[in-house]
């Protein structure tokens, strides 16, 4: 595997588990024995605004925090899709909920790939709404290959073992979101890179 270095942003309004996502890809990847660069961004213009995560993971030191445009971007509300927009260039891979209304407009016109994934119904129609961000984070494993599967399970397991011990039944559903969210966001040559 070539030495890469994937930069991502992700934004959804605060409680969609956007950090977790990147938290725990974070963590994922370093478990690899990778680099990983996360930098929250919390919505200060008012309570309840956009929440960004920055993420990069790469397999050498990671020079700078900042870059203009991302490798792949996911929007998780219509506010997310207008704030992101702007990390999208020609290489981008743009990642929203279908489920969204009246978001094209808003979506770039110059990323490589947009793809529309139906989080939020498959979320509630196949698992629980609580496990909304393990469907996105699936697809953003999907579409990237960033992280093996077995390290994202392990890496949700660190973060959410406290609660899974309390109820066995929260690893299955975790899993299988994180799974089914693998198979809708897939690249069909096994990740961007």
């Amino acid at each position: 595997m070539p030495e890469t270095t994937t930069k991502m942003v992700l934004a959804g309004e605060g409680g969609q588990g956007v950090q977790a996502i990147a938290e725990i890809l974070a963590e994922a990847a370093n478990e690899e024995g990778r680099q990983a660069l996360y930098i929250p961004n919390f919505g200060v213009e008012q309570r309840g605004g956009v929440s960004v995560a920055f993420l990069q993971i790469s397999d050498h030191a990671i020079g700078s925090p900042k870059f203009l445009k991302g490798d792949i971007v996911a929007a998780l509300s219509e506010r997310a899709v207008q704030r992101t927009a702007t990390y999208a260039g020609p290489e981008t891979v743009f990642i929203y909920d279908s489920a969204m209304e009246g978001v094209e407009d808003d979506l770039p016109e110059g990323a490589a790939r947009v793809i529309p994934v139906p989080a939020m119904e498959v979320a509630k129609e196949e698992f629980h709404p609580r496990v909304y961000n393990m469907v996105i984070m699936g697809a953003l494993v999907g579409a990237t290959a960033v992280v093996s599967l077995d390290q994202a399970k392990a890496a949700i397991e660190k973060r959410l073992g406290y609660k899974f011990e309390k109820n066995p039944q929260l690893r299955d559903l975790n899993f299988r979101a994180l799974e089914r969210g693998i198979e809708m966001g897939r690249w069909p040559k096994g990740g961007i890179n």
